[in-house]
């Protein structure tokens, strides 16, 4: 062979490695683990907005559910999902993220989570995350909530809130959880010169006693903080608040449109593109500690302005100019 040959055949094979490298991964199905507790989650607009980026499940992707009845059912689950050698987990929660957490230091783990990630444990910081750790973090929203319930109306003196019951606050992470959110909204309370008081509730059964609970209380004012099992029930929750007669604020749209008074939080929607952002890079080889934990950018208030009659109160204009839907 001459050298002009032999350059030619040693830069073909060079450049065939990485192209059959490259051919091997396009024809991969990876499979992603999904772990969260309680029903088994909407995962349609995640791979709505991986089929975007190329991803499409049943294709080059499929999706491992385990959706436990039980928080004490993660744990194995997550080792379960580890022993399949998933290419990924995405979790759902504090609870199932921690599960993951401790199950593996290897696989990357990409989380949507209403807790601060940081004071959980979960992660380092929300710009360099470290470990295997990465994922969106809706966050906490209380004394905003707060704050829009004093200026609907400005003579609330007392809030009550639902609190889980303590037996149900001895995990660590719900402790934390539980804490930070009393953190938040007393320190919110103090400021604004109201009174806030969490009244026990042990489950979905309980918010119309709950209600009760809070008027026998003193309490002029209700306040639905996100509390990660008040999801699944929220639209009950709401109901309640409608036949309490109480003014009522929840984190969620759902609140308001099943008959809360008022209801503040992120915008729906807005995770998924920046979640299936963050697996497809991490799939195509990114680190996910190098990868900033997302949060949201746009929030909306929704005010049930049917409940504001029932309960013969005027929302003040400045109010209405700022919110995002009125339900008439």
């Amino acid at each position: 062979m001459d050298r002009r040959g032999f350059i030619v055949a040693v830069t073909g094979g060079l450049l065939a490695a990485p192209l059959a490298a490259e051919a091997e991964q396009a024809g991969k199905v990876y499979r992603i683990g999904s772990l969260r507790w309680g029903a088994d989650p909407n995962l349609g607009p995640l791979a709505d907005a991986m089929r975007e980026l190329g991803w499409v499940e049943g294709q080059n992707f499929k999706i491992e559910r385990r959706n436990p009845d039980r928080q004490d059912q993660l744990p194995a689950l997550a080792a379960d999902l580890v022993g399949l050698k998933v290419d990924l987990i995405f979790t759902g929660g504090t609870a199932a993220t921690q599960a993951a957490k401790e199950a593996t230091k290897t696989i990357p783990i990409v989380f949507i989570v209403g807790d601060d990630p940081v004071v959980s444990g979960l992660v380092a910081s929300f710009a360099r995350p470290g470990g295997n750790l990465t994922g969106f973090a809706v966050g906490h929203y209380d004394e905003k909530l707060l704050e829009i319930l004093k200026e609907a109306f400005p003579l609330t003196s007392r809030v009550a809130f639902p609190a889980p019951p303590a037996a149900d606050r001895e995990p660590q992470v719900t402790r934390l959880s539980f804490a930070s959110l009393v953190g938040r909204l007393s320190t919110a309370a103090r400021m604004l010169g109201v009174e806030i008081r969490g009244v026990e509730v042990w489950g979905p059964q309980d918010f119309d006693s709950f209600f009760a609970a809070a008027k026998r209380q003193g309490a002029n004012a209700v306040l639905v903080p996100n509390i990660v099992w008040f999801r699944p029930h929220l639209a009950g929750i709401g109901v309640a608040a409608a036949k309490s007669q109480l003014p009522a604020i929840g984190y969620d749209r759902q609140f308001s449109e099943s008959g809360g008074l008022l209801a503040y939080g992120p915008a729906p929607l807005q995770n998924a593109p920046r979640l299936a952002a963050q697996i497809d890079k991490i799939l195509k080889g990114a680190k996910p500690a190098d990868l900033p934990i997302e949060q949201p950018t746009k929030f909306e208030l929704v005010i049930n302005l049917r409940t504001a009659k029932t309960l013969g109160l005027t929302i003040p204009q400045s109010l209405l100019g700022r919110a995002d839907q009125v339900i008439e």
